[in-house]
């Protein structure tokens, strides 16, 4: 296990009472360039501010973007671990172990041998020894059920579950969207299995997160209190959006921004394409000098096909916020998606309005009209772009009122509160609720 270096917070003292929390991630970045990883950045920053937090990597130094998202977060965690390295050994041991884990589950209800996964898994085990942790905190729960599986089974700490979405809701919301048999029976397949893992995670979870009210109502009845279900909404450090930078080289402007990560049959190929094919043409017959700024992680790949003198596919970029302050409106015309929209939160932040899908504001305090402009239509999702666009007033005081909204309601001190009480509501309990 490598162990980085403690340093201060930029001078300012760390909390050094309370609850010892081991904060276990399987994603860490700094800067943060998608949804997880800013969740995981400001829920570090969140939990540092009302606990003494370990981070605890669950991955190696080149994915995390190298020794300097260690050097970052080690600003606010009192120490940050990465998990030992594994190496593949022989597979044919590997697979032996696996099928003599299945059948010992089957008969026993545990496994009888550490897999190779479970190495790392181990690995947080010991460490939460170590440190005498309080609490496990699993960030992005929910890819982390087998690991919630292995520690209620090993140890009797508190466990927080923490849910990014309902993920069996993100995986079946694309059903209307497919085209083939073949591709509904595998949607239909893996959206199955995760409401599987849902049911039995959130009834073994000591506490389970959601990021609104909307996920919340979903994992409630699955829980064995009501009290086990907390609210850890979406967050954003607002010390990252300015000051503004500067613009980029050759930006066109009047221009919109649209951003995600993509990847095949992905909610933002959806999103992107419908944009492309059936609004963004007429918003060009009433401003036909606006640009569109397509941006984010494989964009340029999964959109290569797109040849449009009026749009520009970046693909992965250091930073979108020399986009987005620049840009007329932030476009969410997401059609599928489970959680709460960072995309929403950091137009806020940056003052910039914001055109959404009631679906891409889901699960947000935001009201039409007064934070964003809500459309799920084609002609009526361009008429709000278009009344931005040729509205400067408008667009502004939308962009102040959304900021005002993330400001109050969804920074990383509003989180920290949420965190504080989740703490104390799990610690209370004690490990294993009844």
């Amino acid at each position: 296990m490598q162990e980085a270096i403690n340093t201060s917070w930029c001078g300012i003292s760390r909390v050094q009472t309370g609850k010892t929390v081991l904060f276990a991630t399987p994603i860490l970045h700094y800067p943060p360039l998608s949804g997880p990883a800013l969740r995981i950045d400001s829920s570090i920053k969140a939990l540092s501010r009302v606990s003494k937090v370990h981070v605890y990597c669950r991955t190696n130094l080149a994915s995390i973007g190298g020794p300097g998202t260690l050097k970052f977060y080690e600003r606010f965690a009192q120490k940050c671990y990465l998990a030992p390295v594994e190496f593949p050994g022989n597979w044919g041991v590997r697979f032996a172990k696996r099928v003599s884990n299945a059948l010992s589950r089957r008969v026993f209800g545990r496994p009888l041998f550490d897999v190779p996964h479970q190495e790392s898994f181990k690995a947080l085990l010991d460490l939460a020894d170590q440190i005498n942790a309080d609490i496990i905190w699993l960030g992005y729960g929910n890819i982390s059920y087998h690991l919630l599986r292995y520690l209620k089974e090993r140890q009797g700490r508190p466990v927080v579950l923490d849910t990014d979405s309902v993920w069996s809701r993100f995986i079946l919301s694309e059903l209307p969207y497919v085209s083939t048999d073949e591709e509904r029976t595998e949607i239909e397949i893996r959206g199955s299995e995760k409401v599987e893992e849902e049911r039995w995670g959130t009834a073994v979870a000591d506490v389970t997160t959601a990021v609104s009210e909307v996920d919340a109502e979903y994992y409630r009845p699955l829980a064995k209190k009501p009290d086990r279900v907390q609210i850890f909404c979406n967050a954003i450090d607002l010390e990252n959006y300015w000051p503004r930078p500067a613009t980029p080289p050759r930006l066109k402007k009047p221009c919109l921004f649209l951003a995600g990560t993509f990847w095949f049959r992905s909610p933002m190929e959806d999103a992107a394409r419908w944009m492309i094919n059936d609004i963004f043409p007429l918003i060009r017959r009433q401003v036909p000098n606006v640009h569109l700024y397509i941006v984010g992680k494989h964009s340029d790949r999964i959109l290569a096909d797109v040849h449009n003198p009026g749009i520009t596919v970046t693909g992965t970029v250091q930073s979108v916020l020399p986009y987005l302050h620049y840009s007329a409106a932030a476009l969410v015309p997401l059609r599928y998606e489970s959680g709460t929209r960072f995309k929403i939160l950091e137009a806020g932040a940056c003052g910039i309005p914001v055109v959404s899908t009631t679906l891409g504001a889901e699960g947000l305090s935001v009201q039409d009209g007064e934070h964003v402009l809500i459309a799920d239509s084609a002609p009526l999702f361009a008429k709000c772009a278009i009344d931005i666009l040729t509205q400067p007033a408008l667009g502004v005081s939308l962009g102040q009122r959304l900021q005002e909204l993330v400001r109050a309601s969804y920074s990383v001190q509003a989180l920290s509160n949420q965190a504080a009480q989740i703490l104390n509501l799990v610690t209370g309990r004690g490990g294993s609720a009844p």
